[in-house]
């Protein structure tokens, strides 16, 4: 009898078998493939792999700009897919030592529930059946594939796929403007390759500051990267090269591709799981949990990660909820996540990262806020490293704490913590505008913008 099974080994199920260590508590992690999940094998981390050698490519071209001088630069694509391997294969081994060392029994096979406190394990044919006094569904998403894009691998492909391509495609159309077909669309042009995107929505990456988005979008045009809004695609995959079809402004002879990448989100992974055994319940598949513990209608039985209803999907909220839940499961006392104060990031060139409200999102709950906007345009260390587009957006409440903030431009997705802070703690303007940032930073750019909010600006 164990403590604890966890069904997945991606974050939200590895997280939580290795913070259950903290409890003495003791686990068993049932997982069909390597630890690691989505983020580490087929998502965050090969993603940002490939974003980086994209970068350090762009960067190297305009290395003439810096006073270095140097030949022609080409980019290597074998050789960033091998280093893309080698950082996810390192990281798998890491996370497999780490696990045996928080004692962590891995139990290699397929997981299903089949009643409360009790898990099928399918492994080569036989079954392994495993009991624990509380359970925790973690088993993670995969794309999602639209009828009228059926994936063949090849031609027509998931984020999957793409990861692993073996040669950079010429001409690459995404269907869905979201994170994942920005980060991809950013790091293919960065790479030389002709990319258009279709999005059905009136602006890229949805529930972003809408500002965000437009800067975004800017900035990838910049890059030669076409956007087709408000646009319903179609494919016609009979002759020698996919073609795209339809879109406002795109001719209805069509746009040639060599592939097409399909990321218009993904779907949780709760089929075969077993969950007409207990009372655990389900909304288009996704599982119903308690935003304070985690647990299901079933007690004992537990859903963290993406598989969650209504949660935002992210890695690191992953972590956080396993945290809730092993948290409950050792002391009964609830520790529940504030997703209000979760940061989420856009690995483009340049970064989105975004934390609490958007103006949006304050004025759909009826909140009067101030916005104030400060460039990167003036501030010295962007000037310095030659990426001096994008802004610092924050938004307060009149007369109130900071309720939301985004940053476009160069690390961003390093700087939204400091603002993540000011968000969860429901700082006011002026207690953040006190504290001094350092003289050239990139943070610069947040202090400007805070002593504005306060009413009281320097520059």
């Amino acid at each position: 009898m164990y403590d604890v099974i966890v069904i997945g080994g991606g974050p939200g199920g590895y997280g939580a078998a290795l913070f259950a260590h903290n409890f003495g508590l003791s686990v068993a992690l049932v997982e069909k493939d390597e630890v690691g999940g989505t983020c580490l094998l087929r998502g965050c981390i090969p993603a940002k792999s490939w974003l980086q050698s994209a970068e350090v490519y762009s960067t190297v071209r305009s290395a003439g700009e810096f006073g270095v001088v140097i030949g022609e630069a080409s980019f290597d694509w074998p050789k960033a897919l091998a280093r893309k391997d080698r950082i996810v294969n390192g990281l798998v081994r890491g996370l497999s030592g780490l696990l045996r060392m928080r004692k962590v029994e891995v139990v290699k096979g397929a997981g299903r529930m089949a009643g409360p406190g009790r898990v099928e394990v399918d492994q080569d044919g036989a079954t392994r059946v495993l009991e624990g006094r509380s359970v925790i569904l973690a088993t993670g998403s995969a794309p999602i594939e639209l009828p009228a894009f059926p994936y063949d691998g090849v031609r027509i492909v998931s984020s999957d796929h793409a990861l692993d391509w073996t040669e950079r495609p010429d001409r690459v159309g995404i269907i869905g403007g979201g994170i994942v077909g920005c980060e991809f669309a950013s790091l293919l042009a960065d790479v030389g390759s002709q990319v258009v995107v279709f999005e059905m929505l009136d602006q890229i990456i949805p529930g972003f500051e809408p500002a965000a988005a437009r800067e975004l979008q800017k900035q990838l045009r910049r890059k030669k990267v076409r956007f087709f809004l408000e646009a319903a695609a179609r494919v016609d995959n009979s002759g020698g090269h996919p073609v795209l079809l339809g879109g406002t402004g795109a001719a209805e002879s069509g746009i040639e591709v060599d592939a097409v990448l399909v990321a218009v989100g993904r779907r949780p992974v709760t089929e075969n799981l077993g969950l007409d055994t207990v009372r655990t319940e389900t909304d288009r598949g996704f599982v119903i949990a308690d935003r304070e513990t985690m647990q299901t209608a079933e007690p004992g039985v537990f859903a963290v990660g993406d598989i969650v209803a209504g949660t935002p999907g992210l890695a690191h909220g992953a972590f956080a909820e396993a945290i809730a839940a092993i948290t409950f499961i050792a002391t009964g006392r609830p520790r529940p996540v504030d997703y209000q104060a979760l940061p989420s990031v856009v690995y483009t060139h340049p970064e989105v990262a975004s934390v609490g409200l958007t103006s949006v999102d304050a004025a759909a709950r009826g909140i009067e806020v101030e916005e104030h906007d400060h460039s990167f345009v003036g501030v010295g260390r962007a000037r310095i490293i030659g990426k001096n587009q994008g802004f610092v957006k924050i938004l307060n409440e009149v007369g109130g704490p900071i309720v939301g903030a985004t940053v476009v431009g160069p690390q961003a997705g390093e700087m939204i913590h400091e603002l993540m802070y000011a968000v969860g703690w429901e700082a006011l303007p002026e207690e953040m505008a006190a504290f001094i940032h350092a003289h050239p930073t990139l943070s610069e750019a947040i202090g400007e913008n805070l002593l504005s909010s306060s009413g009281l600006s320097l520059h």
